[in-house]
């Protein structure tokens, strides 16, 4: 009789992630706590928010096919891919830029066919009118009935999920401070928090856009404006994907501190907000500040 071999078992999700203190003389000598919750191990292939924004858009897509928009090196188009492979459900990639300039493949990509994504390459010009309807209306002539996912994986069910991450803090810290791309974690992340605690976004992206988009997200999940949270926009580094010397001087400093490894796009930015702005005084003595660390170094990973 034949017997198939067993599934190897799916990793379950570490929940809540850990939250642990960072021993860092540049916050003590200003009577500031630093904490880091460490989302990054919540799990192996969808570590920290994207697990949080995929898993309720996962479940409302009911296994039907999964269609999401990224850059060549997107985090968020790899953990789409590894969640299709981990639930059995096709997973279509739509990537900003020419096709023949990505090959071959570099290992993001790669990694993201390795794992079934279906890559579809546009131009720039059509990526940037993603969300128009006659550009949805080809994507679907082309791949059929869909669950579409927008750019970063930020919307309403995204909102949502974040909102347990707040939870998972609440009367644990003063300050919870997170990396913005796209704004979901952080609208969830504040919907979640107890009223006396406030949290604080640190886009990595420069244009003043992001403001808008936090609360139009809590408006679609929650009705409202929800939760006490604030931007400061001082510490993008020149924009999206830019890391100069300075932010990897830091970063490396920062792991030999700490033994964390500190992914540069995101996670660098927040963190040396974070000194920076307590070594202003932006913090009141006693103050415990959280960082939320969001993801880990996934190689040449240079966007979101």
């Amino acid at each position: 009789m034949h017997h198939e071999a067993p599934r190897p078992a799916r990793p379950r999700p570490r929940l809540p992630s850990p939250l642990r203190p960072a021993e860092d003389e540049r916050f003590a000598r200003h009577g500031v706590t630093l904490l880091l919750k460490r989302d990054d191990l919540i799990h192996p292939d969808l570590p920290g928010n994207k697990w949080r924004k995929l898993s309720p858009n996962l479940a409302a897509a009911a296994g039907s096919p999964l269609l999401t928009f990224g850059g060549a090196y997107s985090n968020h188009l790899r953990a789409t891919a590894a969640a299709g492979r981990l639930f059995g459900f096709p997973t279509i990639g739509v990537v900003r830029g020419d096709e023949l300039a990505h090959r071959p493949l570099n290992p993001s990509l790669a990694r993201c066919a390795a794992d079934g994504m279906r890559l579809h390459f546009v131009d720039r010009a059509t990526y940037r009118a993603k969300t128009r309807p006659e550009v949805l209306e080809g994507l679907l002539s082309l791949f059929g009935e869909v669950c579409v996912i927008p750019e970063g994986g930020s919307n309403a069910l995204a909102a949502q999920g974040c909102t347990a991450l707040g939870q998972e803090l609440r009367g644990r810290t003063d300050v919870a401070a997170v990396a913005c791309g796209t704004g979901g974690t952080l609208a969830g992340l504040a919907a979640g928090l107890d009223p006396g605690q406030r949290a604080l976004g640190i886009p990595v992206l420069r244009g003043g856009f992001l403001g808008g988009e936090v609360t139009r997200l809590q408006h679609e999940a929650f009705g409202r404006r929800a939760g006490r949270w604030s931007l400061d926009e001082r510490f993008h580094f020149g924009g999206y994907a830019r890391t100069p010397p300075e932010l990897h001087a830091f970063a490396e400093d920062f792991e030999d501190r700490h033994g964390l490894p500190v992914e540069r796009m995101y996670v660098a930015k927040m963190l040396y907000a974070l000194t920076a702005l307590t070594e202003e005084g932006a913090f009141a003595p006693g103050t415990t500040v959280t960082a939320v660390v969001t993801g880990p170094p996934y190689e040449s990973s240079v966007s979101r």
